[in-house]
């Protein structure tokens, strides 16, 4: 695959612990050319330390993965460090995170995603936004299987329960995907804090108010799923893509010193061209069914399957009570 000439502009990453929890148990990569966010879960501080360890291995090797394949190889290696870990040390048996990442390749013209859990990748082209991953959740399963409408699952008790997860089995299964990646192009990384508080509409439209700033708009977003409640950890990491064409003056017409985030990330330079992107089609993107699925073991899969047995299980007891009466 050979996309257009394309470079890396500005990017910014920036964690919240919100209003509800006591800890943040989020991490994030903002490496170039890798990207990626870590949504941790498990008792005491086991969720935090799942998601470091992920992001740790992760930024390990930020400048030497490529492709597909070695995206879900150092996956599969952040897996591995967190499966160790809770198996040798009780206080965090049982712990895991999520995991998305992204993997620019310039040369390429590509964008490669890997997929686990919930937190998701977003592309905003020529003014939409599109969700490029699919949730491994239980109420996806139920929307997926037409047991929970959309509107529903939005509500639903169960809606941040995890299928799948780093570090909860020995191996995982990995969604990934690469896309080609357009001049103007600008990916958004993030846990499931921003969603359950803002919805894509809103996203697009603070993004679009920031003027697709990277720093500017994660901070943005961040106040907005807190001005709405804060009920989970906020994690947001965005990146643009520029053309190859665009000069060194143009990328830092609108750059001063590099902006520390409140992570401590530093901004890359750069800036988004004047010319407008060319639409996107809905069909360009790949969809939950087209992801390539990589590596071995459940990751979880079992214990979706379980609840949603068991959720198909107290439907038919409800409506044979229902008929009973």
């Amino acid at each position: 695959m050979s996309g257009p000439r394309i470079r890396l502009g500005r990017a910014a990453g920036v964690t919240d612990t919100g209003r509800r929890r006591l800890r943040n148990e989020d991490a994030f990569v903002c490496e170039p050319p890798l990207f990626a966010v870590a949504d941790g879960m498990g008792g005491a501080r086991a969720g935090e330390i799942a998601a470091r360890l992920a992001a740790t291995a992760l930024e390990e090797s930020s400048d030497q993965v490529h492709g597909a394949e070695g995206l879900v190889a150092l996956i599969a290696e952040a897996n591995r460090r967190i499966w160790e870990q809770s198996v040798s040390d009780p206080q965090t048996a049982g712990m895991g995170t999520t995991v998305t990442a992204a993997l620019v390749d310039e040369a390429a013209g590509t964008v490669t995603i890997g997929h686990v859990g919930d937190s998701r990748a977003y592309l905003l082209r020529a003014g939409s936004l599109a969700q490029l991953t699919a949730d491994h959740s239980l109420v996806a399963e139920l929307v997926e299987s037409g047991l929970l409408t959309p509107e529903e699952a939005e509500r639903h008790p169960q809606r941040s329960a995890i299928t799948r997860a780093l570090g909860t089995e020995p191996t995982v299964e990995v969604d990934a995907f690469t896309l080609e990646g357009r001049p103007g192009d600008l990916f958004l990384l993030c846990s499931d804090g921003l969603p359950i508080m803002v919805d894509d509409a809103e996203i697009l439209a603070t993004v679009r108010e920031a003027e697709g700033a990277p720093a500017e708009a994660a901070e943005a977003l961040v106040a907005a799923a807190n001005a709405r409640g804060g009920q989970d950890n906020i994690t947001v990491v965005l990146f643009e893509l520029l053309g190859d064409d665009a000069t060194d003056e143009d990328a830092s017409d609108d750059a001063t010193e590099p902006a520390q985030t409140s992570a401590g990330e530093a901004e890359v330079p750069g800036s988004i061209p004047e010319t407008s992107p060319p639409t996107i089609e809905t069909t360009s993107l790949p969809s939950p069914a087209s992801l390539r699925r990589h590596g071995a073991g459940p990751g979880g899969r079992a214990a979706a399957l379980a609840a949603i047995a068991g959720a198909l299980a107290a439907a038919v007891l409800v409506l044979y009570w229902g008929l009973a009466r």
